[in-house]
């Protein structure tokens, strides 16, 4: 070959190279973000079994990018109305108990005619508190003084303030659910009455925050006593921290238990760094197996820490090799992992023993063929192919350690739900202030995304701890805080019927 014709193949290549990356970064910045495949493509296997036709949950995803497969059935009115919902029973009666010739009605029975639901717009008011005061006249006669007793009040959630314990409960659901800032939640509470700023809301979030700090503490030692963990990061911009410029990047950690695991706990942390002195800082203390990314940071954990990788990455790299002009061109190792994310969704429920023993059988011959395929791959490196060929070469030994952990997921994925929580908000919110919104955000959406694991009501249990924590010690002992974590917490059932009658 002539060095003209070296120099042409390079310079395809190159180009070729370019025309994948522009490629990338089109479908990336304007095309869908699920990464479904075509359920009527012929697969490369030997049958097809229509793995991964409904989009990943990989916390990349936004919801209404997410394409059913099939018609889903559409819900019965007992499916739609919650069994908790409170019901309003209104009899509905003739205005005069006379028949047309003037004759006494007597009631005979009644029909059911119809049920909707009504909505109850928010109230504001103000509570003013009065402590009554008591003084024992007996014992004043006889020494002559006064004997005073002043009725106990609970303490204020913060001191000297207007917020209580159900105006700071809304004001976090609505910011750290349902991602409203607050600068946005400032009208609402105007037109209820109440000319707040966003300074004062700021402020009841950081102070707040503080207090629920030693059941935070508790729960991150909590969650470091398991063996088994996951976690992920993502950016953040702080605009005040000191010594970085604004548009610095600081980041938002989360750690979690795995779905097997007894105790269902989600802690989320702010550093203002992405390295791994701060991973050994949150994961101090904890000696276990710990599924993640591919990051290197979480290389600083020492070998206490038995790492296991992430197949989600590893497809979704594999995937977006794939993709060309919006169209899947299915590979082989996209098929063998596809595969393999079917059976798991099959062992998805099944025990820790039961679903390593299974991976055994079956999972590990499809796992050998995805890195025979991988080792005699002939790929530019610099491609998308090579660089998702790369990355899993690099994670093969972590990833190969899934086939002896039944405990574990096959993805990832769980920390990665927890870390779209915070994303979402993130896209609303834009920045935190200072460091202490930071810490303050991280404290509210680890008892959030806890509550939500447990199966509670998040906004129950913020309220109900709003109401019971300020009442502990200054310094609780762990035995009194015990009782406020999300999995001993029990929520209140409502009152349900209420019965009223009018007339026609």
């Amino acid at each position: 070959m002539t060095a003209e014709q070296e120099q042409i193949a390079m310079l395809t290549a190159k180009v070729k190279e370019q025309a994948e990356i522009i490629d990338y970064l089109t479908r990336k910045m304007f095309g869908q973000k699920s990464e479904q495949v075509d359920p009527n493509q012929l697969s490369l296997l030997e049958e097809d079994d229509r793995v991964f036709t409904e989009p990943e949950q990989t916390g990349q995803e936004n919801q209404t990018d997410q394409v059913q497969s099939t018609k889903k059935r559409k819900k019965t009115r007992q499916e739609v109305l919650s069994r908790d919902l409170p019901v309003k029973i209104t009899f509905v009666d003739v205005e005069d108990k006379l028949c047309p010739h003037g004759h006494s009605l007597v009631l005979v029975g009644e029909k059911f005619v119809r049920e909707q639901l009504y909505f109850q717009p928010a109230k504001l008011y103000r509570e003013e508190i009065h402590a009554h005061t008591y003084k024992c006249v007996d014992c004043e006669s006889i020494d002559g003084l006064a004997h005073l007793i002043q009725a106990q009040v609970s303490n204020p959630v913060i001191p000297h303030s207007l917020g209580s314990a159900s105006v700071i409960a809304e004001i976090i659901h609505q910011k750290y659910e349902q991602g409203v800032p607050l600068y946005r939640q400032i009208k609402d509470w105007q037109r209820l009455g109440v000319n707040l700023s966003e300074t004062t809301l700021a402020n009841w979030m950081i102070k707040s925050g503080k207090l629920m700090r030693p059941l935070y503490e508790l729960i991150r030692k909590t969650l470091m006593a398991q063996s088994c963990l996951q976690g992920d990061e993502t950016p953040i911009q702080v605009l005040r921290e000191p010594g970085k410029k604004a548009s610095s990047k600081s980041y938002m950690w989360v750690a979690r238990s795995v779905r097997k695991s007894p105790i269902q706990a989600v802690l989320y942390a702010y550093g203002s760094t992405r390295s791994g002195t701060f991973a050994q800082d949150l994961y101090r203390g904890f000696r276990g197996t710990f599924q993640c990314d591919g990051y290197s940071g979480y290389n600083s954990l020492g070998d206490s820490v038995a790492r296991i990788g992430c197949f989600a990455h590893v497809r979704r790299k594999f995937y977006d090799a794939a993709n060309v002009k919006g169209r899947i061109q299915m590979s082989r190792p996209l098929k063998l992992l596809d595969k393999m994310f079917a059976l798991e969704r099959e062992w998805q429920h099944f025990s820790p023993r039961s679903r390593k023993r299974r991976r055994r059988g079956k999972l590990r011959g499809l796992l050998n063929k995805f890195w025979r395929w991988i080792d005699q791959a002939d790929e530019l490196p610099k491609s998308q192919l090579g660089k998702a060929i790369t990355y899993a070469q690099n994670q093969r030994a972590t990833l190969n350690k899934i086939i002896e952990h039944g405990e574990f997921d096959f993805s990832n994925n769980a920390a990665e739900r927890n870390m779209k929580s915070l994303v979402i908000g993130r896209k609303n919110w834009l920045f935190s202030t200072s460091p202490a919104g930071a810490k303050a955000t991280a404290i509210w959406m680890t008892l959030i995304e806890s509550a939500k694991t447990n199966g509670v009501n998040p906004r129950d249990y913020i309220l109900y701890l709003l109401e019971n924590i300020p009442q502990l010690p200054a310094f609780a002992k762990e035995s009194e805080l015990v009782a406020y974590l999300p999995w001993n917490f029990t929520q209140r059932p409502a009152g349900r019927y209420e019965l009223n009658t009018i007339a026609a």
